[in-house]
């Protein structure tokens, strides 16, 4: 592993976009059940009534928060001033897309992530999975790599424990918690910018970013909210000799 990573004691994962490929599923699920409401609730400005983007409004406004946080931020970004039943709406039609395409194809998990995965545990490295997803613990089990964390922080726990959504840092400082490791020893490992903002603020020794749109600002955008350093993927953590050998 790079330097960096060797200088910790424990590494906490999100979910969505760094472990599992379910960012996509994600974001057609929120595109379908914004454009509906954007088209029953056209925005008074004509600029601001275009539909979801699936890429920079997802990165923007939704990825990384919980639903109802996720769809209030884009609302409100389009001038939307709507009923709380409404926002509620669209969050449970999010929900419900969501669903039904997780239980069509299921999720598999990104190649390189998993290779750091299994690095690390040969470390001894304590791991984390922490979502603010209600289906994380699914997600992971789909995807074959559940049994490589040894605690997983998901939107059912956060709501159980009424911890606030990103860009707060509760959902992280209780992985690091349950792994029994400082957050100043602790790296996390985060796709999303309220996720990096998170790593920031909560004092976490090393914060990463994943970069995997390689958009013309998607990298620096990750530097501006709070990374220390950003990768295509996680495999990019690894030595250049680091070998495929598994647990």
């Amino acid at each position: 592993m790079i330097a960096a990573l060797r200088s910790v004691e424990a590494v906490v994962f999100d979910t969505d976009g760094v472990i599992t490929d379910s960012a996509r599923l994600h974001a057609a699920a929120w595109k379908r059940a914004f454009d509906a409401l954007l088209r029953d609730h056209p925005p008074e400005d004509p600029q601001l009534r275009r539909p979801f983007d699936a890429r920079d409004d997802y990165l923007r406004y939704v990825d990384g928060k919980s639903r109802m946080d996720g769809a209030a931020a884009f609302l409100t970004a389009r001038g939307l001033r709507l009923p709380a039943a409404t926002v509620q709406a669209v969050a449970e039609s999010k929900e419900r897309l969501f669903t039904e395409r997780l239980r069509e194809g299921g999720v598999d998990a990104y190649p390189g992530t998993v290779r750091l995965l299994h690095a690390l545990r040969r470390e001894g490295i304590p791991l984390a999975a922490a979502s603010a997803s209600r289906h994380a613990g699914e997600l992971l089990a789909s995807a074959g790599v559940l049994d490589l964390f040894d605690t997983l922080v998901d939107g059912a726990e956060s709501a159980r424990l009424g911890l606030p959504g990103k860009p707060d840092p509760a959902l992280f400082l209780e992985a690091a918690r349950r792994l029994g490791r400082p957050a100043t020893r602790t790296a996390v490992v985060e796709d999303a910018l309220a996720g990096v903002e998170a790593g920031r603020s909560g004092g976490f020794g090393l914060v990463i970013g994943v970069d995997r749109t390689g958009g013309p600002d998607s990298g620096a955008a990750l530097l501006r909210h709070g990374a220390d350093l950003v990768v295509r993927d996680p495999a990019d953590l690894l030595d250049d000799g680091a070998d495929d050998e598994k647990d």
